[in-house]
């Protein structure tokens, strides 16, 4: 049995602290961050700013996915796992490498090709009002009658849509797994 101040109790500890952290932030970046911003500048401002913190948001998210995996993993060996060990351990594993997708390939790919469009909506003079649907009716016309940007607007959907259910995956995975420490506190 631990006893207080046992190495292993500190690490239960940094387990629960990352896990939350790795909730957190995903909820914040998620649903909270990027919602508040699309309505405070200019598209092109949130692009620039996406550029810059996604990439420190899916690294974060990768270190933090994965020495919660590795604590797990420690307290939990393969051959004593119960079914609901199994699949959490799982999902700390999916929350990984959807993190890791994100940050080596979707996310770099993403960004991209919106810098590629952002070159050509500055051209036709968009992307310097604010709000998510500001000059709509502009980006729509462009797409129609530019050949290139219509491709680029295509690539940048199936990379944000694939980033963003990566993304939503993750936070299932992660609220999942802080459900499930919360009801078994005493196992972490």
């Amino acid at each position: 049995m631990a006893t207080d101040g046992d190495p292993s109790d500190l690490l239960k500890v940094l387990h629960l602290l990352v896990l939350s952290f790795s909730w957190g932030i995903q909820i914040w970046v998620s649903f909270i961050g990027g919602f508040a911003l699309v309505w405070q500048v200019t598209r092109h401002t949130f692009g620039l700013v996406q550029s810059k913190l996604f990439p420190v948001y899916f690294y974060c998210l990768l270190a933090s996915h994965f020495i919660s995996l590795a604590i797990y993993a420690v307290y939990h060996p393969r051959d004593l796992l119960n079914t609901q060990e199994t699949v959490q351990m799982a999902l700390y594993f999916v929350a990984l490498v959807m993190a890791g997708l994100n940050g080596q390939w979707f996310g770099p790919a993403a960004t991209e090709i919106m810098f590629l469009m952002r070159v050509v909506e500055k051209e036709h003079g968009l992307g310097n009002k604010v709000g998510l649907n500001a000059e709509k009716e502009g980006y729509s016309k462009l797409k129609e009658k530019d050949p290139k940007y219509k491709g680029y607007r295509r690539t940048f959907s199936r990379y944000h849509g694939l980033t963003n259910l990566c993304n939503l995956i993750g936070v299932i995975c992660t609220t999942t797994n802080l459900i499930y420490t919360a009801l078994n506190l005493s196992t972490i």
